[in-house]
Parts: C-alpha cells; structure tokens; sequence
C-alpha cells in the first residue's frame, strides 16, 4: 500500500500549527515529540466497532478479510481520553472501508469528520478508487499518544506501519506492495473536537511520511 505513505502527507496535511500548539510546543521541530501525560497503556487492544455513549448510534464499519488493522496499546485509564482513542480509531478504519467497498461518499467516514476534513479524506480515498484499487495486506497503528488541550480539543498522534500492506486492482489482480522504507512508517496527527451529540470529529489531520521509523 504504497499510495498511503506517498500520498498522505500531500492530501491529508491541515493546519500543522494548531496540532504542535495545543501538544505544548515549544517551538522547534515536534515531528517525534511526544504528549505528555498520554499514558496511553500497554498491550493488544481488539478492534470492535465503537460503543454508543450517550445514546449516539455509531456505524458499525467492518472491514474485509482480506485487510487487517492490528490497533496496538490502544487504552487509557482516563474515560475522556478513552473516547477520543475510540473516535480517532474508527475515522481511520472507515477510510479504509472506504476504499474497500470503493465509496468516497461513505456515511461512516462523514460521521467521524467535520466539515474542515470531510474533503480531504474524500480526496485521499479516490485516490485508489479512481484508479481501480483496494488495498489487502496489514497495517499496525501504534504508539498512540493522546491528551486534552487547554481550549478542550483532543489531541491525538499514532504511527501507522504500512510496509505489510498492499493495493490490488480489482479488475487487473495486479498487486503492487508497499515499499519497506522508512517512508512507509506514517505518524498521523490529529486534533478532535467534541460534538453536540458527543462524537470526537477530527477536525484537522497532518501526516508525517517516515516520522515513525
């Protein structure tokens, strides 16, 4: 799945200035800089869909067997920052179900992002599906690094490990791996922010090719 680490950082890159500052910056290079006081847990975490609190329905996204995300030490002790996680897991697999059932409209990927991220996420997902493309293989999200700003947006960091994962053309069977380089590990950062109805939107993403390596 080389499209991902190749292209993410030109599609999905939003407003870098507001992520390093609600993490804390102190100016500088932040690429790898770690959230203080993520405590973000250890171990294996399974990836069922996301509950309701609150009453909220959320779509159940569910991904092929041919693709797997292993979502890595992805807990925390502190409830608030728990839900952030959830949300901040589940907009990424509704991308990637996005592109497996070829829907760059896709009702789950709009749910779990305003209206600042809808477009570029949309624009990303066409990326392979103007093209004919799924993706197969396994990404590992890891090192999940999450906390509350001061204005009460949540900020949240993680890697994605993509040098397991693959495009496959669904007309042609051709499939084309991801390069195992550096530029293959993708730390993604986000800033969410709360709904009326209780949902950790992400209201910015920047990616970062290779700052996870």
């Amino acid at each position: 799945m080389n499209r991902p680490a190749r292209l993410a950082a030109a599609v999905l890159t939003v407003s870098m200035a507001m992520l390093t500052t609600a993490c804390g910056s102190g100016g500088g290079d932040s690429s790898a800089a770690p959230i203080k006081g993520s405590g973000t847990g250890d171990g294996k975490t399974s990836v069922a869909p996301s509950a309701s609190p609150g009453g909220v329905k959320r779509p159940e996204i569910k991904l092929s067997q041919d693709f797997q995300a292993d979502f890595e030490s992805w807990t925390n002790s502190d409830p608030k920052l728990q839900a952030i996680l959830d949300d901040g897991r589940e907009e990424l697999r509704s991308k990637y179900a996005a592109i497996i059932e070829a829907d760059p409209e896709s009702k789950a990927v709009v749910f779990y992002n305003s209206d600042a991220t809808q477009a570029t996420a949309r624009k990303w997902i066409r990326q392979f599906t103007d093209d004919g493309d799924s993706i197969i293989g396994k990404v590992r999200v890891f090192d999940p690094q999450v906390k509350l700003s001061d204005t009460g947006s949540g900020v949240l960091f993680y890697c994605v490990d993509e040098r397991q994962a693959s495009t496959k053309n669904r007309k042609t069977k051709k499939v084309v791996r991801t390069p195992d380089k550096p530029e293959s590990l993708v730390q993604y950062r986000l800033r969410l922010d709360k709904s009326a109805q209780g949902v950790w939107k992400t209201t910015s993403l920047t990616t970062v090719p290779g700052a996870c390596s």
